[in-house]
Formats: structure tokens, sequence, C-alpha cells
């Protein structure tokens, strides 16, 4: 038998529980200071203003991106394209007849697509220090500040991480490592317009009369290209989305119309000054028609700028659907509506389709590889906010950053290099024209251009001794005014030329087949050289023709 139980043994005895202790973690042993208080956090954790050392972070990573552009674009190499060497010397020409009274002959203003006295006046200046080479970093600086305002722009609009990767794409794209390495005004048209944009965004928040001082910028950037009117509008209709986050809509209308009226009494001003309405009318408004393809120029384009706008895309649809990674801060209802953010992401998407659009327009693919690039500015920022929406929070998927900078580098880098050795070196042709050419001379040249900016440097030409095979008024001996074809054959017939350049690239033009002709029948000219060389579409030779002493 077991003992028995008494009661007292089935009694627990429970202890009371022990006190309390500080948990050093989470709670102050001391008490703290009087007057001590927690720092506020961050408003949005993808916000724009979240420290100084994100923002040294990204500086220090942008110039980084900014370092990589600059080397892509100073790798590419070669003479002097038309264009370069005609914008430069009519600044030389300018300069004589603003400085120094000498007569402008070159009627620049009648056919420029740009004001002849802005960008060719201070390419021509820096020529003269620096050369052409000069002339061609001048055009990377122009570039790079647009990669530099696109960071800021798109840090301002979404984050730091959207401007890098949107800086990085724009950085690496062939409009960009083309124009930084080339020495026209395209490269200061679009420094100017990005200049604009990020100015605009900047002081959308503030009075409305800073809106007359970012009109000055754009209304430059259409006097040094006529073309950049075309953009115009996606600058009047940012200026009034993002000030519309800060006043509401009818003042952000007002801040838009100020923008928009004091630019254009700025251009009617310009215009009635400078007279350059003819030159607007033959290179932009009423422009010749061409015979391209709408199939070929989209072709081209897709080629250009299709990654980026695809990219592009993808950041307008989900930045449209969602704002979940909260970019903009400081919005009245924490984050910006649907409505907003789809007219934004259309807005500076679209805006990557106007330049394609107007060439189908015109049937031209004549420089597209340039214009493209404008737009590519404009649809960056979304470029950016798309690769930041594949790789997710906190680089979750990263490998789509990483393959999208890998297949736009190869893009970049190879269409770059093409395009720029797609015009003839004259490393060769100018050395053997300085043995023959001499001032006071007439010379008929394609090319014409770059004989006349290397000889010229050398006091050995004028741009008035030479002809270019686009226009000729031959008066005869018997008082005839002959032009086309039949004029280039009488003045090689009556020995009017010194000397003749010809390029033979898979055959010549009609007024270029004739003249050879002619000089080959008549027997009055020679032909002194044939020089080959290669470009990156084929093969071809210059020949150098001079005129027998005996043939006057």
């Amino acid at each position: 038998m077991h003992p028995p139980v008494h009661e007292e043994t089935l009694q627990l005895r429970v202890l009371p529980p022990p006190p309390p202790e500080a948990d050093p973690g989470f709670s102050f042993v001391e008490q703290p200071l009087p007057g001590w208080t927690l720092p506020p956090p961050a408003l949005m954790g993808w916000a724009a203003d979240t420290g100084r050392r994100r923002r040294t972070v990204g500086l220090a990573l942008l110039a980084v991106i900014l370092l990589v552009q600059a080397a892509l674009s100073l790798r590419l190499a070669n003479s002097a394209f038309e264009d370069e060497a005609l914008y430069i010397w009519a600044g030389h020409v300018e300069i004589g007849s603003l400085f120094y009274g000498a007569p402008n002959y070159g009627g620049f203003g009648t056919y420029f697509s740009g004001a002849p006295v802005l960008y060719p006046v201070l390419a021509a200046a820096v020529d003269s220090v620096l050369g052409l080479a000069g002339v061609r970093a001048l055009s990377l600086l122009f570039m790079l500040t647009a990669t530099a305002c696109l960071y800021g722009l798109t840090r301002r609009l979404f984050n730091e991480r959207a401007g890098l990767c949107a800086s990085a794409l724009f950085a690496v794209s062939m409009p960009t490592l083309f124009l930084g390495h080339f020495a026209t005004y395209d490269a200061m048209a679009v420094c100017l317009l990005a200049l604009t944009a990020w100015l605009l965004v900047v002081i959308a928040p503030r009075h409305w009369a800073w809106a007359a001082a970012a009109a000055p910028v754009a209304a430059l950037a259409v006097g040094v290209k006529y073309a950049s009117a075309l953009f115009l509008p996606t600058l009047v209709l940012l200026y009034v989305l993002t000030a519309y986050r800060h006043h509401y809509m009818r003042r952000a209308l007002l801040r838009g119309a100020l923008f928009g009226a004091a630019t254009l009494a700025l251009l009617v001003g310009g215009l009635a000054a400078g007279g350059y309405l003819s030159a607007i009318q033959s290179t932009t408004t009423a422009r010749a028609h061409g015979d391209t393809a709408a199939w070929q120029i989209l072709h081209d384009s897709a080629r250009w700028a299709g990654l980026l706008v695809a990219v592009a895309l993808v950041g307008t649809v989900t930045y449209a659907r969602t704002a979940r990674l909260a970019e903009i801060p400081g919005w009245r209802r924490a984050v910006p509506g649907r409505r907003w953010r789809t007219c934004l992401g259309v807005l500076l998407t679209g805006t990557a389709l106007l330049a394609p659009a107007y060439q189908i327009h015109l049937q031209t693919e004549t420089s597209l590889q340039k214009h493209i690039g404008f737009g590519l500015f404009f649809a960056a920022p979304m470029a950016g906010v798309g690769v930041t929406r594949l790789m997710g929070a906190h680089f979750k998927f990263p490998q789509w950053a990483i393959a999208i900078g890998v297949l736009a580098l190869t893009l970049g880098l190879s269409q770059s290099a093409s395009y720029f050795g797609s015009w003839p070196d004259t490393r060769y042709l100018i050395p053997q024209l300085s043995y023959t050419v001499r001032p006071g001379q007439h010379w008929l040249g394609d090319p014409k251009e770059g004989p006349v900016y290397y000889l010229g440097r050398e006091r050995r030409t004028d741009y008035e001794d030479w002809l270019s095979f686009f226009f000729i008024d031959y008066e005869t001996k018997d008082g005839r005014h002959l032009t086309g074809v039949p004029g280039y054959r009488a003045a090689i017939r009556d020995g009017y030329f010194d000397g003749v350049v010809l390029d033979y690239s898979g055959g010549l033009a009609p007024a270029e087949e004739a003249v050879r002709q002619e000089m080959r029948t008549t027997g009055r000219y020679r032909l002194t050289s044939s020089l080959p060389y290669r470009t990156s579409t084929g093969a071809g030779h210059f020949e150098i023709w001079v005129r027998q002493k005996s043939a006057r």
C-alpha cells in the first residue's frame, strides 16, 4: 500500500515575478539630457533627400560614368567631316566680319540650320588656339554637361539610383558618343536643352518669376540649332507637371505659359534682329523632302535608340501602374497619382519619337543619327526608372541591369565607331594638295570643305577659291550663264579651274562623271594623284586633276 498523501504536499509555491531590468539595447539606463531628441526619420526609403552620404556616393558614381563617356568618345578618330570644316571656317569668316570689317562672302545665314554668329564663332575661336582637337573637346564638354544635367533632373524627379541608371544608358548610347567628338552645333544644342530641363525642374517649387530665368537658355538652344524648337513643347509640359506638385494646376499652367511666352518673345526678337527666316524655312520648317522609305528610317532609329526607348517604355508602364518605391518625396498625398505618373512617363518617352517622326515626314535620313540623340535625353529618365523596376528593391534582380548595360555598351561602341568612320579620311589627300594648291587658284572639289579648312590654316587657299558640285553658275566667254552639268562642262572646256578633286566611291554622281569625261576628252587636265581610302562602309579613292600649263 502507498503511504497516505497529505493535502499540504499538493500545494505549489509560486514565486513572485522578478523586477524588470533595463535593456541597454532598447531602453535608456540613464536619463537623457534636457532638450535631446531623436533625429527625424526619412519620409521615404528612396527619397531624393535622404542624406549627405547618398548624395556623395551618387556624385562619385556619376563622375565614373562621365569618365567612361569621355574615354569612349575620345577613342573615335577621323579627319574633319565636311560639316565640321564648314562650320569652323564659317566662324572664322564671321569673326573677320564682326571684329575686323572683312567682307562676309559666305552667306551662311541663308542656309545654315543654326545662327552662324553663335556656335561657328565659338568653334572658330577655339580652333584658333587648339585646332580641330580643341573644337571636338568642346563638343565633349557639352555632352558631359548634358549627362550631368540628366542625372540632376532624374534625381529630382525620382531618386539617385534611377538617375545613375539613366545617365549610364545615355552616356554609352551611339548619338551621345558620336556627338561627343563631332565638332558641330548639335552637342551645344543638346547641352542647352538639357540645362533648360534641369533648370525647370529646379525652379518648379519656387516663385513664378523664376520661369523667365530659364527662357533665355531655351531660346539660345533654338538659336544654336533651329530644330531644337521641336522640343520646346516638351519643356513647357515638363515644367507644368513638375510645378503642379507644389502649386496645383492653375498656378502650374500660369508658370508654363510664362515660360513659353518669354521663350517665344526672345526667339521673335532674335529672328527680327538676325534675319534668318529664309534659313529656318530652307533647313527646318520648309525643308525639301527626300525619297527615303519610312521603314528604313524606322529601322535605323530602332538600331540607334531602340534599346533605350524599350527600357523607357518598361519604366513608363511600371511607373504608371504603381509607385511602390515611392520615388518622389514631398507629394501632398505621399505619392503621386496614377494620372500624373502616366502623363510624365508618356511625355518623356514619347519625346524620343519626335525626331524619327519628323524625318519620316521629310522622307530623309539626313542627320538622323544626330537628331535622335535630342529625344533620347528626355526618354532617359524613364529608362532609368525601367532599370530600377526590373532590378527591384534593394537590387533583388541585378542581372537585368547587367544585361541591359552590357548590351547598351556593346551597341554604343560598335555603332559610334562605324558611323565616325563612314566618311573618307583625308590624311593623305591634304598633304598631296598642299604641294599643288596656291593662293588665288580656282579649284573644283568633292570634298571641298576639308581642303578649305586645312589648307586655309596654312594661307594656301580661301573659301572663295573653291567650288563644289552642289551648284554652279558659270558665265561663258560669250556672256551666257550655264548651270548644272552644262555649266561644269563649259568651265572645264575653258580651263577655268586650276585643279579638280573627285571622290570616287562606288561610282560618281552625274555632275562629277560629266566633269571627269570632259577632262579626259579635252586633254586640258591630267591626273596627278589617285589616293585610295577605306571607310566603315566600303572603299574608294580620291583623284586630283591639274590643268596643263599650256591649256589656259
